[in-house]
């Protein structure tokens, strides 16, 4: 039996027992981590999810977190002598995947610490969003044309110079 889900904006062919390299959860080793995108489970028949499956779910076991091996950017501009040398290293939670569920089946193990953790991420999603958002400013008012048109008459009318006659 095996599934697909989508999690980190990639997807994974899981089965139960494997061990896979998702983005980082932000979870703690040995916490539980419930996979609700779940967009195809194959087991006695496939089922197939627009786009995702209702009630299906994959339960998994963070094993580490970690930093995946370093990745050098390098950027050349010829005949310029323009040269860039940039190193990232991607984060990453390792999990290894307990059990899958289709729709209408029951958990063998403990759901209340997957759920527990999935409410404890959104939690610090939501947390992150609101501090992040910063305060509305207000827009300076803005001279409409006919009152700058008005300024520039008047303006005209008092630099005139009678003639003497």
């Amino acid at each position: 039996m095996y599934a697909i889900i989508a999690t980190g904006g990639k997807q994974y062919k899981v089965a139960e027992g494997d061990i896979i390299r998702v983005e980082k959860l932000g979870a703690e080793a040995g916490s539980k981590v419930c996979f609700d995108k779940v967009l195809v489970i194959n087991g006695d028949e496939m089922t197939v999810g627009a786009p995702y499956i209702e009630g299906a779910n994959v339960t998994a076991t963070v094993t580490k977190e970690g930093k995946a091996k370093k990745v050098i950017v390098y950027k050349y501009k010829r005949k310029t002598g323009y040269h860039k040398k940039n190193g990232h290293r991607q984060l990453f939670t390792e999990v290894k995947i307990e059990e899958i569920l289709s729709k209408g089946q029951s958990s063998k193990l403990n759901d209340a610490p997957a759920k527990e953790a999935k409410a404890e991420e959104t939690q610090e999603v939501e947390a992150k969003a609101a501090a992040k958002k910063p305060a509305r400013k207000t827009a300076a008012k803005k001279t409409t044309a006919k009152a700058a048109d008005e300024k520039k008459t008047t303006a005209k009318k008092t630099t005139k110079k009678t003639e003497d006659k």
